[in-house]
Protein backbone atom coordinates (compact mmCIF):
# COMPACT_ATOMS: atom_id res chain seq x y z
CA UNK A 1 0.00 0.00 0.00
CA UNK A 2 1.56 3.15 -0.91
CA UNK A 3 1.84 6.16 1.35
CA UNK A 4 -1.08 8.11 -0.44
CA UNK A 5 -3.35 5.39 0.75
CA UNK A 6 -2.71 4.95 3.95
CA UNK A 7 -3.08 8.76 4.87
CA UNK A 8 -6.79 7.92 3.22
CA UNK A 9 -6.84 4.97 5.82
CA UNK A 10 -5.46 7.41 8.71
CA UNK A 11 -7.47 10.14 7.73
CA UNK A 12 -10.56 8.04 7.64
CA UNK A 13 -10.35 6.17 11.09
CA UNK A 14 -9.59 9.53 12.77
CA UNK A 15 -13.03 10.90 11.14
CA UNK A 16 -14.75 7.67 12.52
CA UNK A 17 -13.43 8.23 16.15
CA UNK A 18 -14.35 12.27 16.04
CA UNK A 19 -18.04 10.94 15.40
CA UNK A 20 -18.01 8.15 17.59
CA UNK A 21 -16.96 11.00 20.01
CA UNK A 22 -19.77 13.13 19.46
CA UNK A 23 -22.14 10.35 19.83
CA UNK A 24 -20.89 9.55 23.42
CA UNK A 25 -20.20 13.09 24.50
CA UNK A 26 -23.98 13.75 23.36
CA UNK A 27 -25.28 10.71 25.30
CA UNK A 28 -23.31 10.81 28.38
CA UNK A 29 -23.69 14.47 28.05
CA UNK A 30 -19.84 15.64 28.39
CA UNK A 31 -20.43 18.95 27.27
CA UNK A 32 -16.68 20.08 28.33
CA UNK A 33 -15.30 16.84 26.18
CA UNK A 34 -17.62 17.48 23.58
CA UNK A 35 -15.92 21.16 22.84
CA UNK A 36 -12.71 18.72 21.88
CA UNK A 37 -14.59 17.80 18.86
CA UNK A 38 -16.67 20.78 17.07
CA UNK A 39 -14.94 23.53 15.36
CA UNK A 40 -14.94 26.36 16.43
CA UNK A 41 -17.49 27.51 13.73
CA UNK A 42 -19.31 24.07 13.84
CA UNK A 43 -22.85 24.30 12.09
CA UNK A 44 -25.49 22.22 13.65
CA UNK A 45 -28.78 21.28 11.45
CA UNK A 46 -30.82 18.60 13.69
CA UNK A 47 -34.47 17.70 11.49
CA UNK A 48 -36.47 16.82 14.75
CA UNK A 49 -40.47 16.94 14.11
CA UNK A 50 -40.55 16.31 18.14
CA UNK A 51 -39.32 20.34 18.41
CA UNK A 52 -41.86 21.58 16.24
CA UNK A 53 -39.25 22.81 13.62
CA UNK A 54 -35.41 22.30 12.55
CA UNK A 55 -33.05 23.20 14.10
CA UNK A 56 -29.90 25.44 12.85
CA UNK A 57 -27.15 26.62 15.39
CA UNK A 58 -24.09 28.19 14.31
CA UNK A 59 -20.58 28.29 16.06
CA UNK A 60 -19.48 25.91 18.96
CA UNK A 61 -20.65 27.76 21.78
CA UNK A 62 -24.10 27.90 20.43
CA UNK A 63 -24.31 24.43 19.10
CA UNK A 64 -23.11 23.12 22.55
CA UNK A 65 -25.88 25.43 24.50
CA UNK A 66 -28.68 24.21 22.43
CA UNK A 67 -27.49 20.43 23.18
CA UNK A 68 -27.27 21.74 26.90
CA UNK A 69 -30.38 23.24 27.00
CA UNK A 70 -32.62 20.16 25.02
CA UNK A 71 -31.10 17.26 26.76
CA UNK A 72 -30.59 18.39 30.31
CA UNK A 73 -30.83 15.51 32.91
CA UNK A 74 -34.29 14.03 32.40
CA UNK A 75 -33.81 13.59 28.83
CA UNK A 76 -31.78 10.16 27.88
CA UNK A 77 -30.45 9.71 24.71
CA UNK A 78 -28.40 6.87 22.75
CA UNK A 79 -27.60 7.40 19.46
CA UNK A 80 -26.19 4.61 16.81
CA UNK A 81 -24.44 5.46 14.07
CA UNK A 82 -22.95 3.26 11.01
CA UNK A 83 -22.64 2.33 7.67
CA UNK A 84 -20.56 5.44 7.04
CA UNK A 85 -19.38 6.58 3.47
CA UNK A 86 -16.57 9.42 4.58
CA UNK A 87 -14.70 10.93 1.44
CA UNK A 88 -11.11 12.48 2.37
CA UNK A 89 -10.15 15.70 -0.08
CA UNK A 90 -6.53 16.63 1.78
CA UNK A 91 -7.48 18.78 4.78
CA UNK A 92 -11.49 18.74 4.59
CA UNK A 93 -13.61 15.64 3.97
CA UNK A 94 -17.64 14.73 3.93
CA UNK A 95 -19.30 12.02 5.69
CA UNK A 96 -22.72 10.15 5.77
CA UNK A 97 -23.78 8.04 8.44
CA UNK A 98 -26.84 5.96 9.16
CA UNK A 99 -28.49 7.11 12.39
CA UNK A 100 -31.03 5.64 14.88
CA UNK A 101 -32.10 7.36 17.66
CA UNK A 102 -33.77 6.81 21.31
CA UNK A 103 -35.09 9.50 23.26
CA UNK A 104 -36.64 9.29 26.47
CA UNK A 105 -38.18 11.66 28.86
CA UNK A 106 -39.49 10.25 31.64
CA UNK A 107 -40.45 13.43 33.33
CA UNK A 108 -42.98 14.24 29.86
CA UNK A 109 -43.63 10.32 29.75
CA UNK A 110 -42.76 10.25 26.16
CA UNK A 111 -40.06 7.81 24.23
CA UNK A 112 -39.10 8.84 20.76
CA UNK A 113 -37.68 6.95 18.35
CA UNK A 114 -36.22 7.70 15.24
CA UNK A 115 -33.88 6.78 11.80
CA UNK A 116 -32.01 9.32 9.80
CA UNK A 117 -28.91 10.03 7.43
CA UNK A 118 -26.46 12.51 8.92
CA UNK A 119 -24.31 14.55 6.40
CA UNK A 120 -21.16 15.71 7.78
CA UNK A 121 -18.62 17.58 7.27
CA UNK A 122 -14.71 17.82 8.81
CA UNK A 123 -11.67 20.16 8.64
CA UNK A 124 -8.32 18.80 9.28
CA UNK A 125 -5.93 21.76 11.26
CA UNK A 126 -2.50 22.21 10.88
CA UNK A 127 -1.79 19.99 13.82
CA UNK A 128 -3.34 17.51 11.20
CA UNK A 129 -6.35 16.94 14.38
CA UNK A 130 -9.93 16.60 12.41
CA UNK A 131 -12.83 18.57 13.86
CA UNK A 132 -16.55 18.56 13.00
CA UNK A 133 -16.79 21.90 11.16
CA UNK A 134 -20.90 20.73 9.92
CA UNK A 135 -23.18 18.39 11.19
CA UNK A 136 -26.74 17.54 9.90
CA UNK A 137 -29.44 15.23 9.40
CA UNK A 138 -32.25 14.48 7.31
CA UNK A 139 -34.77 12.61 9.17
CA UNK A 140 -36.45 9.05 7.57
CA UNK A 141 -38.69 8.80 10.00
CA UNK A 142 -39.36 9.70 13.73
CA UNK A 143 -41.84 8.41 15.83
CA UNK A 144 -43.41 9.35 19.69
CA UNK A 145 -45.26 7.81 21.73
CA UNK A 146 -46.37 8.01 25.28
CA UNK A 147 -45.29 6.05 28.13
CA UNK A 148 -48.01 4.10 30.10
CA UNK A 149 -48.75 3.50 33.91
CA UNK A 150 -47.02 -0.03 33.15
CA UNK A 151 -43.54 1.61 32.18
CA UNK A 152 -40.80 1.47 34.42
CA UNK A 153 -37.56 3.09 34.25
CA UNK A 154 -35.38 -0.27 36.18
CA UNK A 155 -32.12 2.26 35.77
CA UNK A 156 -30.48 5.52 34.41
CA UNK A 157 -27.35 7.44 34.79
CA UNK A 158 -29.30 10.35 35.83
CA UNK A 159 -31.86 9.19 37.81
CA UNK A 160 -32.27 11.46 41.14
CA UNK A 161 -31.61 9.22 44.10
CA UNK A 162 -34.26 8.51 46.09
CA UNK A 163 -34.46 10.44 49.67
Amino acid sequence: MDAAAVEQLQAIEAIRAVKHRYLRCVDLKLWTELESVLGEDAVAEYGTSALGEPVERHGRAAVLEFLRESLDNEIITMHICGHHEIIVDGDSAQGTWSMRDTVLAPEHRVLIEGGAYYEDTYRRDADGRWWISRTAYTRIYESMRTLDENFQLLASKWAKPEQ
